[in-house]
């Protein structure tokens, strides 16, 4: 029988009060806290919380807080990562992020998500899908990249755009929904 995590990750029905995602969440929580508190000179400090929080990381990254992510340990990104501030990243499911990612400030990457079934809904019963973002991807401020997402490398995506399907390599896409505005 599989466990409410790897339901989870299998993009299946799962109990997100579970205990040991419920643990989960709260050490994801007391390192999102102390990375969004430390003082800007504490550059080491903060590339350690990372490097315990995600995943994986690149050796060269830069987050700037505030940074809220759900479990950390499902973000997996290579180098040169950049985030500005206030990115939040739902990563119920897994987020993959390539090399050279650019997100801009208030970009919010969800993985999760809910059932269209109310009754279903209402047992607190939820879905996570997981998301990949190529190299040399730039997502400008206050998009959002809604689960089961690609987005291809050598993309922009505008501010402000709701990228609700899967964005090629290669070009510009921005809007909401967002698509493709021109090539690259």
């Amino acid at each position: 029988m599989k466990t409410e995590r790897e339901k989870m990750l299998a993009n299946e029905l799962y109990l997100a009060a579970d205990p040991e995602l419920v643990s989960m969440t709260r050490t994801a929580q007391n390192l999102t806290h102390a990375f969004n508190l430390s003082l800007p000179a504490e550059i080491e400090k903060r590339r350690e919380i990372v490097q315990q929080l995600f995943g994986a990381v690149g050796q060269r990254f830069e987050i700037r807080p505030p940074f809220y992510c759900d479990y950390g340990c499902h973000i997996y990104a290579q180098e040169n990562l950049y985030i500005n501030f206030d990115c939040v990243i739902l990563d119920c499911n897994k987020v993959y992020l390539g090399r050279n990612v650019l997100l801009a400030p208030k970009v919010q990457i969800y993985t999760a998500y809910h059932p269209l079934d109310p009754e279903i809904r209402k047992s607190g019963l939820e879905l996570a899908a997981p998301i990949a973002i190529g190299d040399d991807v730039w997502i400008g401020g206050g998009a959002i990249i809604c689960p089961s997402v690609t987005i291809g490398s050598n993309t922009t995506i505008g501010a402000g755009s709701v990228v609700t399907k899967d964005i090629p390599a290669n070009v510009v896409a921005a809007g909401n929904p967002c698509r493709v505005i021109r090539n690259v």
